[in-house]
Formats: structure tokens, C-alpha cells, sequence
């Protein structure tokens, strides 16, 4: 008996040092893809941020190894299991907008009159993310604004390709703008709004709603670093912060390829920009262009990329792409000129950052009012992190002030 306990407790221990070197070899290889600049905001708390997404990301990657679970599914799981409490400040209820979960946020202090209302959008990469991940900036949207606040839980990639994620987005709008008076909201005063992923889904559903004559005309929209196009990754943003935590280049053309089809087979030639033919790359050079980027944003190493063809085979793979509700970015003037005012946020140290920025301009150059806000020291993810106890970021409650 002895002796089995004895090799019991050798193989846990083999085991157990198998899988530390295991991830510590895992979390090296992502170290050596990655960099955090020097005019990075609290280089030291995002190091350590990096090291708890990179440790849950390959402890979830052995475990579906091994089939206990898959790697989505773990890093699911441990994003929403720290439930926050009833709020003092709020009344919080959990509802079902036509088929689609919904957690809204009502401040209980009256109001002499009715309220803003603000549809929210979490990011994640239309993989990641959810009601949870995004309660306590939802709680603060919805106190320091005195707003009502709905958070859409929208159906995720892989399981859910495009365009369930933004069908859920916008369903969930009309939802409440068709029934707005049971939430004490004005019809002529409801935002959209959404970081990262969920800013690109906050754009697809403003330019949706601008058509619609059978609903209230949107107040504004705000877009958090949003993603707006996926046809060139060779941007200057996207090659100065290509290894900036929390975001790497390579993971945002893997998230846009989960959300479009769930194979990420072609994310060679999406980095490369060989999956798009020349002249659709053309067609739309008018507005996805470094040229329109102000050079004040190009002097940190930028060199201009060479258009490279592609093969039939591949665009047909990735031709959604040239969808504006996927790629907001490239809808037509005539949708963009009934946009409403807008406020856009944008990160030094994002890869998004030009995304934000050429959105910008194309806003501008249709009449649409424009607030921007940028974060010379922030990244990707930061407005996230205001109020993450000990790892919060100063800049990142700078954000969320000016957005609020």
C-alpha cells in the first residue's frame, strides 16, 4: 500500500511540474511576441495583467488538451465568476429583450424628468465577454451619468458566426426603443455604446438605425477603440503596437475570423493583406488608407505596407469583410452623413487606434459632429480596468470620465 502511495504522489508530482513547465513555457512565447512601450501607462500593473490573461489562456489550452474543457470555455468561466452584490445606488434587473438577455441599470435617485437611455455593447473580441465582465463599468455609466443603462448579452463567436452578435445587437435596440416608455427613458435621447468589439457593434447598429423611419432617430453613439475594418492590418497602429498588450495584432485578426466564420485558416493572408483582390483594396483606399492618418501618428516606425493580390479561393472565404454591419468603415457616404453626434476614444498604444481615427474623419467629412478623446498612455482594454481594485489605471478612469 505504501509503495502505491508512494508512486501516486510521484506522478501528481510529475504531473503537476509537467504542467507548470508547461505554462511557463507557453507564457515565454507569448513574452517574446510581446512589448510594452515606455509611454505606456503603469507599465508594471499592465505586465501583471498580461501574465494573469496569458496564465488563464494556457491553462485553459491544457485543459482542453486533455478534454476536460475547451480553452473558450474556461476563460469564459473564470472572466464571469466574481458576481457583484445589489447596488445601493441602482435598481438592476435581469430581462429577456425579444430572445435576447439583457441586464439593465436604473439609478433609483428620481429624476424631474426622463432619463437618458444608453444601449451598451461589451468587447471581448464577439468571443469573449458578457453581462459579467462588464457590470462594474455598466454600474458607473449608469450612477455618474444618472442614465438608464442596458447591457446586451449577445450570442459569441465561434458558436455564433456573423451576424448573430450584431442581429442580436440591434434586435435588442429596437426592443427597447418600441417600448421605451416603460423605462421612464426619452424616445429622442437613447445612445449606443460599446468598447472595443462591442464599439464596432454600436457603430453597425447606428448606421442601421439611420434608415429606420419606424423608430426614434439615435441621440449619439460612442464607440470605445473600436475595430471598423478588417481589410488592412498594416496600418501604423497596427504595426507600432503589434505586440502592446492587451491586444496583439495577431489576436485581433484571429477574433475578427472567429466572428466571421470560426476558421481562422486564412489569418496569414488577413495579416499579409493578400485577402483582399487590388482593386476592392482600391475602391476603398478612399477610406481605409494611411494617407488618412495624420502623420503626427506615423512617427513611431511606420513603414508603408506593398498591396499584395489575392487568390479567389481565399476572398471567397473573407468576402463579408466588404459588409458594412461587419465593417462599419466602409459604409457609403450616404449612410454616413445621417449618423448622429458622436464620441470616439482612442488609445496610443492600440492596435484599433487608426480604426477610431479614420472613423473620425470620415464622420467628419460627412457633417457629423465628432467629440474625440485620446489616451496619449492608454492601450487596449484600459477603460475596462478603471476600478479593477488594486490593478486599476489612472487613465483608464480619465476615459471613463470623458465618457460619462
Amino acid at each position: 500500500m505504501a509503495v502505491v502511495y508512494t508512486l501516486l504522489v510521484l506522478f501528481l508530482a510529475v504531473f503537476v511540474a509537467g504542467f507548470i513547465l508547461l505554462v511557463i513555457g507557453a507564457m515565454n512565447f507569448d513574452f517574446s511576441n510581446s512589448e510594452i512601450p515606455p509611454g505606456v501607462n503603469e507599465p508594471v500593473k499592465l505586465r501583471i495583467v498580461h501574465i494573469i490573461l496569458i496564465s488563464r489562456a494556457v491553462v485553459g489550452k491544457i485543459l482542453e488538451n486533455i478534454g476536460i474543457c475547451s480553452q473558450v470555455s474556461f476563460v469564459r468561466y473564470m472572466q464571469g465568476r466574481k458576481a457583484l452584490g445589489a447596488d445601493p445606488k441602482l435598481f438592476i434587473k435581469d430581462l429577456w429583450f425579444e430572445k435576447v438577455p439583457v441586464r439593465i441599470y436604473q439609478p433609483k435617485v428620481p429624476s424631474a424628468s426622463q432619463r437618458r437611455g444608453v444601449m451598451f455593447f461589451h468587447g471581448g473580441g464577439w468571443v469573449f465577454g458578457s453581462l459579467e465582465t462588464h457590470e462594474k463599468l455598466c454600474r458607473s455609466i449608469a450612477k455618474e451619468s444618472e442614465s438608464v443603462v442596458v447591457s446586451v448579452g449577445y450570442r459569441l463567436a465561434p458558436e455564433h458566426k456573423y451576424p448573430a452578435a450584431y442581429e442580436d445587437c440591434l434586435n435588442a435596440t429596437a426592443h427597447f426603443m418600441k417600448n421605451i416608455e416603460h423605462y421612464g427613458v426619452d424616445p429622442n435621447n437613447v445612445i449606443v455604446c460599446g468598447d472595443s468589439a462591442g464599439g464596432n457593434l454600436a457603430a453597425a447598429v447606428s448606421q442601421t438605425l439611420a434608415g429606420r423611419s419606424d423608430l426614434p432617430r439615435l441621440r449619439a453613439q460612442i464607440l470605445i477603440y473600436p475595430g471598423l475594418q478588417a481589410l488592412d492590418f498594416n496600418l501604423p497602429s497596427y504595426q507600432q503596437n503589434r505586440g502592446v498588450p492587451l491586444l496583439l495584432r495577431e489576436r485581433a485578426a484571429f477574433y475578427v475570423l472567429q466572428y466571421l466564420n470560426g476558421d481562422v485558416s486564412n489569418l496569414e493572408e488577413v495579416l499579409d493583406g493578400s485577402h483582399i483582390p487590388i482593386d476592392i483594396k482600391l475602391n476603398y483606399r478612399k477610406w481605409v488608407s494611411p494617407d488618412n492618418i495624420p502623420e503626427k501618428f506615423k512617427v513611431r516606425g511606420y513603414e508603408p505596407h506593398v498591396l499584395l493580390d489575392c487568390t479567389t479561393e481565399v476572398f471567397e472565404t473573407v468576402k463579408r469583410f466588404c459588409e458594412p454591419n461587419l465593417c462599419p468603415l466602409l459604409a457609403e457616404d450616404a449612410v454616413v452623413h445621417q449618423l448622429p453626434e458622436s464620441f470616439i476614444l482612442t488609445c496610443e498604444y492600440d492596435v484599433l487606434r487608426d480604426d477610431g481615427l479614420l472613423y473620425k474623419k470620415r464622420l467628419e467629412d460627412n457633417g457629423v459632429r465628432v467629440t474625440w478623446y485620446h489616451l496619449e498612455d492608454g492601450f487596449h482594454g484600459i477603460i475596462n480596468s478603471f476600478n479593477s481594485d488594486w490593478l486599476s489605471f489612472s487613465s483608464g478612469k480619465r476615459g471613463l470620465d470623458n465618457i460619462v
